[in-house]
């Protein structure tokens, strides 16, 4: 049998991961997902599941859901994508990740079946994922979509609830050039009259496609915005760590997410919540507070808002397409600092010229790049930003960026690092 890093390098190198290649990884269709979830005896019945879509938040939602069925006493999985430093952090069980053992045996068994059916890099960690929850024996799994939803490979499942968080611009060259577009690709994980939580759909155009597959499937849909009231939002401390408090529908919830995008998100996990009671699962009031509280500490989030130094202040975000650097660029508005320290870099297959124009031109860049082949060149991305009024130097890694940004910060300022999942992911000692 091979060693763990001897099977994750076979992994990566027979199958194309979209991280590194990028949309050329990309395998549409379920065919041969189905055929390799059918070898296995489709792991996935054997526990019930969540289903959470969405251009951004996804990840959030499906950490603090996961959260508030671990404090609920439940045995639960978390299957999420891209991992950020560790392969093993895609499939969780009770936020712990699977070990290095299940991984190597997990290939060794199905390495034949792989020159039988050719599955992608994603179908195989779905798969793999899948099998794990079942010799877990989880009492419940929440899954998040990979990349769409209609032909992700997870949307084999038939899970009790789905979400989708939102819909925004992110992979057109794959879901589509209009809001409508992605939205039908992410409305494509509602199933028959299961019901569905809305996070947000305000183009009516987003919601006109949601309402219709909703009918088409029979499926009762939950917005959050006709279904829950959110007065009050503020940042404070609670046990020793910055929290965010809010109060939804009149009671109140803190948790330790923050970022002001997560005023988004919340209430999507807590409609969710709400739903998933109604569905017969026991989520006490005490269950919900303390999933909320301690969502980070359970489940091990990582890169959202999240507060790396104090000296000078450090913050990292994954916020990578343009609503996610709208909510980064509108909290750096309101964060106070002298300078800040703007640590950047992007995958080449953005749309740049969309979100270069959202980021503040009184910050110093310092442009960089993730040691991946779809990354933008520093100097690239660096010539990019001067047509719209961003200075700085190129670095060419992000250690190197990160550790001159922290060099040139005088008191009182600010060092940003984000852009994109794959630059915070090298932020050393990120944990």
């Amino acid at each position: 049998m091979m060693t763990y890093e001897q099977t994750i390098d076979y992994i990566y190198g027979r199958m194309p991961l979209f991280q590194v290649v990028g949309a050329s990884a990309y395998k549409p269709g379920l065919d041969s997902m189905r055929a390799f979830d059918a070898y296995l005896g489709h792991p996935h019945h054997q526990f019930p599941t969540i289903h959470v879509a969405g251009t951004n938040g996804k990840g959030s939602v499906s950490h603090t859901i996961a959260s508030v069925l671990q404090s609920a006493g439940y045995k639960v999985g978390l299957f999420t994508s891209p991992h950020l430093r560790d392969f093993r952090e895609r499939a969780r069980v009770n936020g712990e990740m699977m070990p290095k053992e299940f991984v190597t045996s997990f290939v060794d068994r199905y390495m034949q079946v792989f020159d039988v059916i050719y599955p992608s890099f994603f179908e195989v960690t779905v798969a793999m994922a899948f099998d794990f929850f079942r010799q877990q024996q989880v009492d419940v799994a929440v899954v998040e979509v990979g990349l769409g939803g209609r032909l992700d490979s997870t949307n084999i499942i038939n899970p009790r609830l789905c979400v989708i968080t939102n819909i925004s611009f992110d992979h057109t060259n794959i879901l589509g050039d209009t809001l409508a577009e992605i939205a039908a690709e992410k409305a494509g994980i509602i199933k028959t009259r299961i019901p569905v939580v809305i996070g947000e759909a305000d183009d009516p155009a987003v919601r006109d496609v949601f309402v219709k597959k909703a009918a088409e499937e029979l499926a009762p849909i939950h917005f959050v915005d006709e279904e829950l009231e959110v007065t009050e939002v503020a940042y404070s401390e609670k046990e020793n760590m910055p929290v965010m408090d809010f109060t939804i529908n009149g009671k109140s919830f803190s948790t330790s997410l923050l970022g002001d995008y997560q005023k988004k998100n919340m209430p999507t996990a807590y409609l969710a919540c709400l739903q998933l009671r109604r569905l017969g699962f026991n989520i006490t009031n005490e269950a919900l507070q303390h999933g909320f509280l301690h969502a980070q500490q359970q489940t091990h989030l990582l890169g959202r808002w999240q507060q790396l130094d104090n000296n000078p202040l450090t913050v990292c975000d994954c916020g990578h397409n343009e609503a996610g650097l709208t909510f980064v660029a509108n909290q750096l508005a309101r964060t106070k600092y002298n300078c800040l320290r703007f640590v950047i870099g992007m995958m080449k297959d953005k749309d740049v010229a969309h979100v270069l124009p959202l980021l503040p031109k009184d910050a110093v860049y310092y442009f960089t790049q993730a040691s991946s082949p779809r990354a933008m060149p520093a100097a690239m991305l660096q010539e990019k930003a001067k047509a719209f009024g961003l200075e700085g130097f190129a670095v060419d890694n992000v250690p190197d960026a990160i550790k001159r940004a922290k060099a040139d910060a005088k008191e009182g300022d600010m060092v940003f690092v984000g852009g994109s999942c794959y630059v915070v992911a090298e932020i050393p000692d990120l944990e």
